[in-house]
């Protein structure tokens, strides 16, 4: 029996793939701190891993990461995330001592821009002509509430 599927709506990850990749997320956080990684980009640099994306069949994983101290050890981001990946196969093997799966999936990092586009919506934010459009906004809702 054929399954059917939902052909106009966009779909999403799996409970599956969202719980696998929770799994693994945690696995590597556990990795980064306890493994000294042996590539240059990597040394004094903190690492979050913010989200894990896995293929449907949960043998590839997207890492999305933040390097933390990569002002501090004069590495740029774009260096640190090409040296996670120079290291993915070290860390596959790690990862697969510390989860419970049938397969360790291939595992690719990407730096997460959601931090930057954060601090970009900030800026917008604190700039004084977007506060007064704020404020007036505010005032003719307040208005209309009045009423």
């Amino acid at each position: 029996m054929k399954r059917q599927q939902n052909k106009g709506a966009p779909t999403g990850p799996t409970q599956r793939q969202l719980r696998a990749g929770e799994l693994i997320r945690h696995a590597l956080v556990d990795v980064f701190r306890e493994e000294e990684l042996q590539d240059e980009a990597l040394q004094g640099v903190s690492i979050t891993v913010t989200e894990v994306r896995l293929s449907p069949d949960l043998r590839h994983a997207i890492c999305f990461v933040e390097p933390l101290g990569a002002g501090v050890s004069g590495a740029p981001t774009d260096e640190v995330v090409a040296g996670l990946n120079r290291v993915s196969k070290f860390l596959r093997g790690r990862l697969g001592r510390n989860i419970d799966m049938k397969f360790t999936p291939d595992l690719k990092f990407i730096h997460d821009e959601s931090f930057n586009a954060a601090t970009e919506m900030d800026k917008l934010f604190s700039n004084p002509r977007v506060q007064q459009d704020i404020r007036r906004l505010s005032d003719v809702l307040g208005d209309e509430d009045e009423d």
